[in-house]
């Protein structure tokens, strides 16, 4: 068990660490202390990568079908602490108790796959001479650097930590310094079921992150989070020579195109701007409404956004609950008042709410223009920003018009113009006619700054594991 004021985790014991710096965490929807964490060193960090390095060739010796039993167990010991942990998440980030309860239970569901998969994944043979005997083999990394976001601090992480161990490699975690006590509860519950030192887990912020992702003692560096970071993470570990597995930041786009019932795409439209209050990798970003639905559509979306119930997330009638800290808030709102300075009309939201921790209301735009950081950049808060837009094609170009390339969203009834979509969009995800949702298992590579590698699914799985090819021949 976890002592309270310990927030580090090497080759199976907790410990306060060396590090001298603390930060405290805030309830978001009342700015109240949840508790104060001490931040990891530079030695810490040395530390947590030797002790995974350590357990790492052991780890890989072991019976693939052992090591998914170990995911099966760690999967039980979430699943029997998974409203404890949803609750975390609540307080720590904001997020409302069903939407937190939800990630657990995908998280839960990730480990019970890979504790599937794992056993099952393999290389294969080649066609060589009768003489000789060709393969490929996949063997695990070594160690894999965890670096996991805030938005959805269990699921993410138990992608990434699944997959590597699943694989044989051991992990150094560093879960978001916005979600630390969920961060910790996580790792003691999986470490619980596995080795020492399979399961490391280290503490902080940005500093720590670049200690963790440019140390020469990892083989991989897998991250989910900001662009900027990727980008830094990037750098870094290419100075090693670490592999990469990057999801950045996105902008999405959502095409509305003529002919669809305004009322439904405003729904499907306010779902995907307004969920966890727009804090998810995959939030619509920006809107393109044909000119022929775009007075309807904004009317509903409008009314929509205004009739969302606001709260703390642990209040069970709670729709739109905080962002996950003033920080955030402040750059939310400087890109809405720069849209309406640029000169975007807000038709619901835009402005800052009195009292208590950080809400930001649900905001339309209309009147926004390709050029508007609002629409050019990620604001990851629930703001809608939408573009009238003469055709179809038109509303193509301008969604490919962008430096990301993380998913897209297209409502159409025309078939034509479906196909038309998914072959054109410029994402690593395509939805036609839903924001959210898909089959267990998909997997897409995000393009240019959303990142690059497969984070999810069964390819995950080839990203944790590095090909050898083996020729075998008798002596003569």
């Amino acid at each position: 068990m976890r002592p309270r004021d310990r927030w580090m985790l090497a080759g199976g014991r907790w410990s306060q660490g060396t590090g001298d710096e603390t930060f405290t965490v805030t309830d978001p929807a009342t700015g109240e202390p949840l508790g104060v964490v001490a931040a990891s060193s530079a030695a810490d960090v040395d530390t947590a990568v030797a002790a995974a390095r350590g357990a790492a060739p052991g780890w890989a010796a072991t019976p693939a079908a052992e090591r998914g039993a170990a995911l099966h167990a760690a999967a039980r010991a979430v699943e029997e602490r998974m409203d404890e942990l949803a609750a975390l998440v609540t307080a720590e980030m904001g997020k409302p108790t069903g939407d937190a309860l939800g990630g657990v239970e995908a998280g839960i569901g990730t480990l019970r796959q890979y504790a599937e998969l794992g056993p099952l994944h393999g290389g294969r043979s080649l066609q060589g001479g009768r003489d000789a005997a060709d393969f490929m083999v996949r063997e695990p990394w070594g160690v894999v650097a965890a670096i996991t976001p805030w938005n959805d601090p269990v699921a993410i992480a138990c992608g990434l930590v699944g997959a590597a161990v699943a694989t044989g490699n051991a992990v150094v975690h560093k879960p978001s310094e916005r979600t630390p006590h969920t961060g910790a509860m996580l790792a003691e519950l999986v470490a619980g079921c596995l080795p020492d030192g399979v399961l490391n887990m280290v503490t902080g912020g940005g500093a720590v992150g670049e200690a963790l992702a440019g140390h020469a003692g990892a083989d991989v560096v897998a991250h989910v989070g900001s662009t900027r970071a990727g980008r830094r993470i990037a750098e870094l570990a290419a100075r090693t020579g670490a592999r990469t597995l990057l999801e950045n930041g996105g902008a999405d786009p959502l095409i509305v195109d003529a002919g669809v019932d305004p009322s439904w795409a405003a729904g499907q439209a306010a779902l995907g701007c307004f969920a966890n209050a727009g804090q998810i990798c995959t939030s619509v970003e920006r809107i393109y409404v044909h000119e022929a639905v775009a007075e309807p559509f904004l009317d509903a979306l409008a009314a929509r956004a205004r009739n969302l119930r606001t709260g703390p997330g642990a209040s069970p009638s709670t729709e739109l609950g905080p962002l996950v800290d003033e920080r955030h808030r402040t750059r939310v709102h400087q890109q809405v008042e720069k849209a309406l300075a640029d000169g975007a009309r807000a038709l619901a939201g835009a402005r800052l709410p009195e009292g208590p921790g950080c809400f930001y209301p649900a905001t339309v735009l209309a009147g926004c223009a390709d050029h508007m950081a609002i629409m050019a950049e990620e604001t990851f808060g629930p703001v809608a920003p939408v573009r009238t837009v003469a055709g179809f094609e038109q509303a193509l170009e301008a969604a490919n018009r962008s430096h990301y390339g993380l998913a897209a969203t297209v409502l159409t009834r025309d078939m034509a113009h479906a196909q038309a979509a998914w072959r054109t969009l410029e994402a690593g995800t395509v939805k036609i006619n839903a924001v959210f949702g898909g089959a267990p298992g998909g997997a897409a590579t995000p393009r240019r700054a959303s990142g690059g590698g497969f984070g999810y699914g069964p390819e995950l799985l080839d990203e944790m594991t590095a090909v050898k090819v083996v020729h075998v021949q008798a002596a003569p």
